[in-house]
C-alpha cells in the first residue's frame, strides 16, 4: 500500500516538482495550496507525512503546526527559508519532526521522509531495538555496554555510551540537544548544551571522526545532531 504525502505549499512550481519526484518514489501524492485547505486535507485525507511550507498566503506554516498537533501527531517535514537558528529551534519544540531549509535537493527531502516515516513505523509497530547494532566498521553491543570500532574495544563511560546509543538507534533522524540531554542527564539539566558539546567531542576522538567531514556523527549547530550510517542488514 502505497504511503501518502501531503504537501501544503502555495507555489505552483514547488508543487508539480514534488508531485512528480514523490510519485517517481512510489509516493502516493497529496497537495494543499494554502493553510485551511491543508488542515481540511490531512482531516479527510488521513496522510502518512505531511510536508509544511512556513510561508503561506493565509496563515503562517508555524500555526498550522500548532494547530496540527493540537490533536494529531502525524511527521511533519518543515520546509522554510528561515535561517535564524532561534527559529529552527521554535519549529522543533513546536512539534517539527524535521527541517529542511530552502534551497534544498530533492535527494535529502526524499531521504529525510523515509527516515520519518520508518520512525513512524518502528514505533506504531513497537519494535524493540536489537541487542546489537552494525555500522560499517562501528559495532555497538547495548547489553554488554561494548563498543567495537575497526575490530578494536572502545573506553566509553556510561554517558558517552548512553548518548552513542541514543544517536545511533535513530540513524538519519535529526536527534535535539533538548531530546539528549533530558534522556541522558535529566530534565534539570535542559540547558546544559555545553555538556553535549563536551560528550560529542570525546565520542567523536575515540571514534576518529572528523567533525569538519563526519563519518559518524553530524552537527545541526544550535539544533542537535544525527547519526549518519545506515544499518547493515
Amino acid at each position: 500500500m502505497q504511503q501518502r504525502i501531503l504537501l501544503i505549499d502555495d507555489e505552483v512550481q514547488i508543487r508539480r516538482f514534488m508531485r512528480i519526484s514523490l510519485q517517481a518514489e512510489g509516493f502516493a501524492y497529496l497537495e494543499a495550496s494554502n493553510a485551511r485547505q491543508g488542515i481540511d486535507m490531512i482531516a479527510l485525507e488521513s496522510p502518512d507525512l505531511v510536508i509544511l511550507d512556513l510561508g503561506l498566503p493565509d496563515e503562517d506554516g508555524f500555526k498550522v503546526l500548532q494547530t496540527l498537533r493540537s490533536w494529531s501527531n502525524l511527521p511533519v517535514l518543515v520546509l522554510t527559508a528561515r535561517d535564524a537558528e532561534e527559529e529552527k529551534v521554535k519549529l522543533l519544540e513546536g512539534g517539527a519532526n524535521d527541517y529542511l531549509s530552502k534551497p534544498f535537493g530533492i535527494r535529502e527531502l526524499i531521504a529525510r521522509v523515509r527516515v520519518l516515516l520508518r520512525d513512524l513505523k518502528e514505533s506504531s509497530n513497537e519494535e524493540t531495538t536489537p541487542a546489537r547494532l552494525v555500522f560499517n566498521d562501528l559495532e555497538i553491543d547495548i547489553p554488554n555496554h561494548q563498543v567495537w570500532h575497526k575490530a578494536q574495544l572502545l573506553t566509553l563511560s556510561r554517558k558517552e555510551f548512553a548518548l552513542l546509543v541514543m544517536l545511533a538507534r535513530h540513524p538519519g533522524r535529526l536527534i535535539t540537544q533538548q531530546q539528549l540531554l533530558t534522556s541522558i542527564w535529566g530534565k534539570s539539566h535542559v540547558e546544559d548544551t555545553h555538556y553535549l558539546r563536551i560528550f560529542v567531542s570525546q565520542l567523536r576522538k575515540k571514534l576518529q571522526d572528523n567533525a569538519d567531514d563526519p563519518t559518524y556523527i553530524l552537527t545541526e549547530p544550535g539544533i542537535g545532531y544525527r547519526f549518519i550510517p545506515l544499518p547493515l542488514c
